[in-house]
């Protein structure tokens, strides 16, 4: 494996790291004590220069971190997700507590993400099995959306601010529309189950499991925005074109030990997509969907690319840097370490 940077979090388990949407030296990690359980958050804010990488803030929150998202406003402020359900909006320029508290959840806050393009609204997911839509101006929600099971993960379509999805415990992934009337529905207009086979012929190969799982996370492709991947329990990649929700999974990437837990497309090639599991390995994936196409399956089988296991506990998360040559990312696990390292290398064989 290439060169990579660490950087250590002792007596702190990240959950999820974040590159900033405005320097590729900045980066930041929610972590829990004592892996979550029980016990404080702390957020990392690190800056990466000659010496390697630096902690330029820290804040301690009462209860564990799971999530965290970068301000599409202001590129020093960031959201963190925590274990008491309330989201804090931290700015770096502000010692010690966060700028704004929003605490509607019932129980834990578990996802956030804010909107990419009119950037005036953020989503948040909990296990009490909501998403919420917030503005970071007022302290209450703007928008509930009922899910019904623990909603790991919710996040905003890259190109259009009024679409939401969110995947949940019941293995299915969610779409709403908020243009939509809030009939009974409550804006959902998608309901695809992750799990079921594809009505089309699978490619040959060990079939994916068709047990309901919990999907733990999912990301839309950046290039190709009716497309999300998914990825949870089964150890399954699956995308899926909310176009045609009935049509099944459009590629199937298989090669997880464990629980995937979390996933992150490339900002820079559409068929690229980074996993994070419970195998304590990272891997480089390939949907297939550049690739000639399969006579005999209309599904793709996706191709693992590259595979990183300097990490030595459960990878929790990872996430591409928008900036540079187009290959480095960033991953944390509960071995209390944040790695840096180039994909590229893994791309082009060399890893």
């Amino acid at each position: 494996m290439a060169a990579m940077l660490e950087f250590r979090t002792p007596g702190w388990n990240p959950y999820a790291v974040k590159y900033s949407p405005y320097y590729d030296s900045r980066i930041a990690v929610a972590s829990a004590a004592n892996y979550g359980i029980v016990g404080n958050g702390r957020v990392f804010c690190l800056g990466l220069g000659p010496q390697g990488v630096q902690i330029e803030k820290t804040y301690d929150t009462n209860d564990a971190q799971y999530d965290l998202a970068w301000s599409e406003i202001n590129e020093n402020q960031l959201l963190v997700a925590c274990g008491d359900g309330s989201i804090k909006l931290y700015d770096m320029n502000v010692n010690e507590f966060p700028v704004a508290n929003f605490h509607e959840h019932k129980r834990e806050t578990f996802s956030v993400a804010w909107s990419p393009v009119t950037k005036d609204t953020f989503a948040s997911s909990s296990w009490d099995g909501t998403v919420k839509i917030w503005s970071p101006a007022r302290k209450e929600s703007i928008k509930t959306l009922p899910v019904g099971s623990c909603t790991y993960s919710t996040s905003y379509c890259p190109s259009n601010p009024h679409i939401i999805s969110a995947v949940s415990s019941d293995s299915h992934l969610r779409i709403f529309d908020l243009r939509t009337p809030v009939n009974a529905q409550y804006h959902l207009t998608s309901k695809i189950p992750v799990h079921l086979p594809s009505p089309a012929p699978l490619p040959q190969g060990p079939a994916p499991p068709a047990a309901p799982g919990e999907i733990l996370t999912h990301d839309w492709n950046k290039y190709n925005h009716t497309v999300i991947a998914t990825g949870g329990v089964d150890k399954v990649i699956r995308t899926f074109d909310i176009r045609n929700p009935s049509a099944g999974p459009a590629s199937v990437m298989m090669g997880h030990q464990y629980a995937i837990r979390r996933l992150a497309w490339s900002p820079h090639a559409s068929d690229i997509l980074l996993s994070g599991s419970y195998d304590m390995t990272v891997r480089l994936w390939t949907d297939g969907s550049t690739m000639p196409a399969q006579q005999e399956s209309p599904v793709k089988s996706g191709i693992q690319l590259g595979i990183m296991n300097r990490h030595t506990e459960f990878v929790t998360g990872v996430d591409w840097c928008l900036f540079g040559v187009g290959g480095w990312v960033a991953t944390v696990g509960w071995d209390e370490r944040l790695l840096l390292w180039d994909a590229n290398r893994m791309l082009q064989g060399q890893a």
